[in-house]
């Protein structure tokens, strides 16, 4: 029904009423057709006028419909779902609006700027809410960890071994008033002062599920702790080929090998994914728990893992010298790195050696072969031709290599931050990821020529509107960069990164760049990968710690070694791979913002002890309150303008703060140094001043 109402809706530009929608459909279930109604209106896509009258929401310009993304400061963005730019609200027009919802916003100016006011709240996105237990009295009050959740909480029950300090996880009930809630505690996460409950509690929060169902455990005992031989029945023995792993250090879940032999006039890569999908069958109590977590999480030290240990660390992963269950995609390419052709078929491999990048790193970059390497160290010379023949080709059609550092977090036994260090890719690394993404795209090329439901990793070309901006803000800095004849493919990115390397703010400009473009996400629409400059692209090469990968070895199961291509199963897919990519692509990104916020809680934990050190850093963002800097070991505070010498005013024609007497100036890009002013585990805050010697 909901398509013949907007498709009836959609031959109209004025509100219709109920009655008038009923008579078009010749629908006289009133109740039906109601329902359905409320349902689009939720989703955004009817809009219910005053007078209970219903439009298509692509009829009201004024009005947009998207998720609210609270600031700390308390104004707010409406994040809009179709990738238009996000909007402006100020705290006075968020009427009721919390971080997360869904709302209904209307646009209107003020001071020649657009900005949005809510209307109408759609949806609450926040379901449960994580916080800190305090008594008042003998009364357990809840404090909110998410400080843009402007709401109280007041505590249906609590537990007798509640105490002041308890972190806990509590379920919204009831919606009292606009910023008044009950909330029900579903579970005790720890005392915020015992080792790893910080790291829980961001996980708790960002709707990260730690443990699994008994349900789930129990389906565990059932899988087998190795391979048995009716688990071999139609798949190809490859386990007397030479084939390894190549991870980190701290690897447990290792779900991709690798192999190669070279020709008179070709290489044939292998690259064997652990078949996992063989294991978490459909309609199980694993996929389920697989498909509602989306993907593993990792934080800090600390691995949330999609699947239990008995699977991911155990007959899932890759590990050396057992047999292992695998879908294996072998390519055929010629010196050129053109893929002549290539096969995609269930096998049973035996990994030769567990490598880690490190090691691989010492031969292929300086020739030293570590101890228990010596068998391989030709083999890896030979992978690592191939790897710079494709990753060269690759950057001719346009790969853009965004080179933008990545904080690692090292903690003592107890959890606390003694260090912070730059990820390293090196030449191993370069590897993987050019093999991984050669399977990748080969394994979606196939799928998409036979035309088939196909769950896609999709990347849109970046709005010409954002890189505009972003060329104004290189003329602003005084970035001279050739910006002739740019537009917005993947190769006019290239350019602009490669002229910005010769500028030391290369990095803070490089980061966005990046912010300026969209995001990748899941679809079962293929719109090709702009970033990576494909065609055709899926992640194929992770089924251990992400879904739609799972998700891609069931189909090619399916579709390809099963041979089951009929009308029902192709219908089923195609509506299930809607749900599957949606909701994936939510998971993953509650997994990269809670990432974010551990390492932003470590980074500030890391500093606490470090108020008065002097450093020196880089200004990465101006603001009309201040100015951001970041040291090099990638931490990052904010210097208050109210901290500054003078009196300062933000002139966003310059993106920097000005002094009066227009003598001194602090904008993106300079380097300075700052003094560590203060510091909050609590916050994630680092606050700096700057250092002119003088202040004690």
């Amino acid at each position: 029904m909901k398509d013949s109402i907007v498709n009836y809706l959609d031959k109209n530009d004025k509100a219709k009423d109920i009655k008038e929608i009923s008579k078009s459909l010749n629908e006289i279930n009133l109740e039906e057709i109601q329902n359905t109604l409320d349902s689009l209106v939720q989703e955004g896509i009817v809009h219910e006028t005053r007078k209970h009258k219903y439009i298509l929401m692509k009829y009201c310009k004024s009005l947009h419909t998207g998720t609210i993304d609270v600031a700390k400061n308390g104004y707010a963005f409406l994040i809009q779902n179709n990738g238009m730019e996000d909007i402006f609200i100020s705290k006075d027009n968020l009427n009721g609006a919390i971080n997360g919802d869904t709302a209904l916003v209307d646009l209107y100016l003020r001071n020649g700027r657009l900005e949005g006011k809510v209307i109408k709240i759609l949806n609450r996105g926040i379901k449960n809410v994580v916080g800190e237990i305090l008594y008042v009295g003998s009364i357990p009050t809840l404090i909110l960890d998410d400080k843009k959740l402007d709401i109280e909480v007041k505590l249906e029950n609590h537990f007798n071994n509640l105490v002041d300090g308890h972190k806990v996880l509590v379920e919204l009930t009831e919606q009292i008033d606009d910023k008044v809630f009950n909330g029900v505690i579903k579970k005790i996460i720890g005392h915020k002062n015992d080792p790893g409950i910080d790291i829980l509690t961001i996980a708790y929060k960002h709707n990260i599920e730690v443990e699994f169902s008994e349900a789930v455990l129990e389906e565990v005992k059932n899988i087998p702790e190795a391979v048995l031989d009716k688990d071999r029945v139609g798949r190809v023995d490859l386990t007397k080929e030479e084939i390894f792993t190549i991870d980190g250090d701290d690897t447990k879940d290792i779900d991709d090998a690798i192999s190669i032999k070279k020709g008179n006039d070709y290489y044939e890569l292998g690259v064997h994914i652990a078949d996992v999908s063989y294991y978490v069958r459909p309609n199980s109590n694993l996929h389920q728990a697989a498909f509602e977590r989306g993907t593993s999480s990792y934080l800090a030290d600390r691995v949330i893992p999609m699947l239990p240990h008995e699977l991911s660390n155990g007959i899932c992963s890759l590990n050396p010298n057992v047999e292992r269950l695998a879908i294996s995609v072998t390519m055929k390419y010629d010196f050129n790195g053109n893929l002549k052709e290539y096969d995609i078929f269930p096998s049973i491999i035996q990994s030769r050696k567990q490598m880690t990048y490190k090691c691989v790193n010492k031969i292929l970059e300086e020739d030293i072969i570590p101890e228990g390497y010596e068998p391989f160290a030709n083999t890896l010379k030979i992978m690592h031709e191939l790897a710079l023949i494709l990753r060269h080709k690759m950057i001719r059609n346009g790969y853009i290599e965004f080179d933008i550092p990545e904080a690692k977090i090292i903690q003592d036994e107890n959890g606390k931050c003694i260090d912070i260090v730059k990820r390293e890719q090196h030449e191993g690394e370069n590897l993987i990821e050019v093999f991984m993404i050669a399977a990748n795209e080969t394994v979606a090329t196939h799928i998409y020529n036979m035309d088939l439901p196909f769950i896609y990793r999709v990347h849109g070309a970046p709005k010409p509107e954002k890189i505009t901006d972003f060329l104004n803000l290189l003329k602003i800095l005084h970035i001279d960069v050739n910006t002739k004849g740019v537009e917005s493919s993947s190769k006019d990115m290239q350019k602009i990164l490669k002229e910005l390397k010769e500028y030391k703010e290369s990095g803070i400009l490089s980061s966005m760049l990046l912010r300026s473009m969209q995001k990748a996400v899941y679809s079962p629409t293929n719109i090709g990968h702009f970033g990576l400059s494909i065609k055709n692209y899926t992640h194929f090469t992770s089924p251990i710690r992400r879904f739609p990968d799972t998700t891609v070895h069931e189909l090619l199961r399916t579709y390809l070694f099963n041979k089951e291509l009929d009308q029902d199963t192709i219908n089923y897919y195609q509506k299930y791979l809607v749900e599957v990519s949606e909701h994936s692509s939510i998971k993953e990104q509650d997994a990269v913002d809670a990432e974010r916020e551990v390492v932003d809680m470590k980074m500030a934990e890391y500093m606490e002890d470090k108020i008065g050190n002097v450093y020196k850093g880089i200004i990465t963002t101006v603001t009309n309150f201040g100015f951001f800097v970041e040291l090099p070991n990638l931490v990052e505070g904010l210097v208050h303008i109210n901290s500054l010498n003078g009196n300062y005013n933000y002139v966003p024609d310059l993106l920097a703060l000005v002094g009066s007497d227009k003598k001194k100036m602090y904008r993106i890009g300079d380097e300075l140094e700052v003094k560590v002013v203060n510091a909050s585990k609590e916050t994630s805050m680092v606050d700096f001043e700057v250092y002119d010697g003088n202040n004690k």
